[in-house]
Parts: C-alpha cells; structure tokens; sequence
C-alpha cells in the first residue's frame, strides 16, 4: 500500500463541473483514505456570485474521503495564485500533494497511480512531477508510464523539496531559456509554450504551469506520465479562464491500472517521438482552419 498523499482541489465558478470532478475523484480506490483540500476562490466581479456559492455548498457536502477541509477565499485570488499559494501551503505541511482543478475527470486508478508514482520516485532526484494526462496517441496494449522533459498541469503530483524550486520570474526565464534551449523547451519546436512566457510578459495572460515546467526544464528534470491518459478534461468548452474551447484534445478513453514502470530514469524517445506526431497533425488541421477562416 502507498503513502496516502493529500489532494489539492482548486475551485471556482463551475458547479456542473465541480460536481462531475469530486464525484470521479470520490470513486477512485484511494479516496476513502485520502485528506481534500478544496481552495474556493471569491468571484471577480458579483454577476459571478451565485454560481460561487454554488460551488462551495457543493464542496462543503462533499464526501468519499477521510476529510474534507474548504478553504473559501475572502478576495478573488485568481487561478494562478490559487494554485501558487495553496500548493506551497499543502506541500509545506504534508512533503507532497496530488493537484487537482474544478474540471478534471479521473480515472478510478488516478491515485493510485499518482501516490505510488509518488513513493517509487521520492529518492530519485532527476523526477520533478507526476503528470495524469496524456495525448491520445492510441489505445495502450500495456498499462505503462515514461518519462520525459514535458510537464503536463491536468492532474498532478510533486514533493515539497522539488515545489521549493518554484519561480514565477518572467523576466528571468526570458533570459535564461535563449535561443540555444528555447527548441528543446518547446519540444523541439512541436509546441511553443514559450510564447506563454511573452504572454505574461506583456499581461496578456496570468497564469502558474509554464512557470513550473521552466523550472523543471531548467533543472534538467523529467516528468512521469501515463501512457494511456488517466484524466479528462471536460473545462475545453469555453467555460474556463484561459483554456477557451478545444473539446477534442482533453478527451480521453481513460487508462487502467499503471503496472509497468520505466526500466531506466531517461526520456523515452519512442513514446515522445508519437507524441510529436500527434501534435504535428493537430497544429497542421489547426493551420488549415486558420487558412479557412482568412480567405
């Protein structure tokens, strides 16, 4: 049996999907033995109230664990420093945390995979993050998980000595992620969350998870990942601060139980190359449409 880590859950506006995400977590093996801690945020603005409020009686009933503690912010903090705040509170007191947002569907062997990932991978340094979500790169013949340089912020896990690293420095990692580490940062150029970094550099966005994957990346740190998704992401349906609307790339048919562990703490070339593909083909469809709509 594992170590039991807390679960972090961060709420704020959407009931629906608040109620769908504690409901699959409740169903999970671990649930029964497991702390939540639910941060619900104030609104931004009071046409947001209601549904705020609908939100924390909603965690407030919550049950299927051994506890539930709702921490209700006073003043609308944000997602970004929601995040940021309650995850170093938790990973302070606790060593570790599993992380979860209001729109995060798992599996019923999410923790168990997570808290098992957590207690194989405490001692081994090179290993900064759990990650529950992968793309869909096709129906898995083996429950397996793999590492990589890539971190994925849709249900997740870490320990406080790797947290204590985090740094939300955008000037920072402007200069120190230049153009020699700026392809592999960006997986080779198959994805850009570099622009994410310039986003928040002039304000267009406010957000926490390219912050935490720099520093990881910066570190040289891998991530642990699921071969078959272990969650799904049901807020990519505009409903959500910055994800807007792309159902299709958070659905999943969620994995089963992982049993199969990486033989050597290295990036797995082969799962990454498939990933690559995978987003090559997304990024082209997506340039077509771009295409469409410019004519």
């Amino acid at each position: 049996m594992p170590s039991i880590a807390p679960i972090v859950l961060f709420a704020y506006a959407r009931p629906e999907h608040t109620r769908r995400t504690l409901e699959a977590l409740a169903a999970n093996a671990l649930a029964e033995q497991s702390d939540l801690f639910v941060y619900a945020d104030a609104p931004r603005r009071e046409s947001e109230a209601a549904q705020v409020d609908a939100v924390r009686k909603l965690v407030r009933a919550a049950s299927g664990f051994r506890s539930v503690n709702v921490i209700e912010r006073e003043t609308n903090y944000g997602l970004a420093r929601n995040i940021i705040e309650g995850v170093t509170e938790i990973c302070n007191r606790y060593g570790r945390v599993i992380v979860l947002e209001d729109d995060i569907v798992t599996s019923k062997h999410f923790l168990l995979f997570m808290n098992h990932a957590l207690d194989r991978y405490i001692n081994e340094p090179r290993i900064w993050h759990i990650s529950g979500w992968n793309v869909p790169i096709g129906v898995a013949k083996e429950n397996r998980a793999f590492a990589w340089r890539m971190m994925e912020c849709w249900g997740w896990a870490t320990w406080s000595d790797r947290w204590r690293f985090f740094r939300k420095d955008t000037d920072f990692l402007m200069q120190a992620i230049d153009l020699s580490r700026k392809n592999q940062f960006n997986l080779d150029g198959y994805v850009d969350y570099f622009a994410q970094i310039v986003a928040n550099a002039s304000g267009t966005i406010n957000t926490w998870a390219v912050y935490w994957y720099a520093t990881i990346f910066l570190r040289e740190g891998l991530c642990i990942s699921p071969y078959q998704s272990l969650i799904e992401n049901i807020g990519l349906d505009g409903s959500g601060l910055h994800c807007g609307r792309s159902g299709s790339l958070g659905k999943n048919h969620l994995g089963g139980q992982v049993n199969k562990w990486p033989d050597e703490v290295a990036e797995d070339t082969q799962v990454v190359l498939m990933i690559k593909k995978y987003y090559k083909k997304k990024n082209s469809l997506f340039s077509r449409i771009l295409r469409a709509f410019a004519t």
